[in-house]
């Protein structure tokens, strides 16, 4: 039985960057998704290439995975988490939710 892929709130998020945290975020939407806007910092890589791209993805201090609502990006961590990657959070709730705060 795995354990439970941990979860950020938006809110803690953006708390934690607005205190100058340095956070390793990445952004699992596609091209035209990023393009609308990402969270500042964070970087881009397409859900797909993930698999080809785990050498990119730092195992020695917390990844925040992101996508529009917090569905893909669980799907990336619990992938993530198979492949050893222990250090993996999911953003709940994803960009809907990002953008639902700043109103």
């Amino acid at each position: 039985m795995m354990k439970p892929i941990p979860q950020i709130e938006t809110s803690e998020l953006r708390s934690r960057l607005q205190n100058g945290e340095n956070v390793y975020m990445i952004d699992v939407r596609e091209d035209e998704e990023v393009a609308a806007g990402m969270i500042s910092g964070a970087k881009h890589i397409p859900m797909g290439d993930i698999p080809n791209r785990l050498d990119d993805i730092p195992r020695d201090q917390e990844v925040i995975i992101i996508c529009r609502s917090g569905g893909r990006s669980q799907h990336v961590c619990e992938f993530l988490s198979h492949q050893g990657l222990d250090n993996v959070t999911n953003m709940k709730g994803g960009m809907l939710q990002w953008h639902d705060d700043e109103e």
